[in-house]
């Protein structure tokens, strides 16, 4: 099983949208969600990120909902 994190936040559909779809998909996720943890919201910029959803994929990062991707990754 591939390690996957999320990074989201409240009022993302975007982020709501993929933790949906990993969730269709039979996927376990670890949520990090930059609205009420400040630690993932430092985390998530000192990678060099501003927006959410960040989805890390062992290694791998889709910035944004790209289902193509997902798909390719998982």
């Amino acid at each position: 099983m591939k390690n996957i994190r999320v990074y989201s936040s409240n009022t993302c559909s975007n982020c709501t949208a993929a933790k949906e779809y990993l969730k269709e998909k039979g996927y376990e996720y670890e949520e990090k969600n930059v609205s009420t943890d400040q630690a993932a919201r430092k985390e998530l910029i000192s990678m060099g990120y501003m927006g959410v959803p960040v989805i890390m994929i062992d290694e791998d990062v889709v910035v944004g909902f790209n289902k193509s991707k997902l798909d390719e990754l998982l």
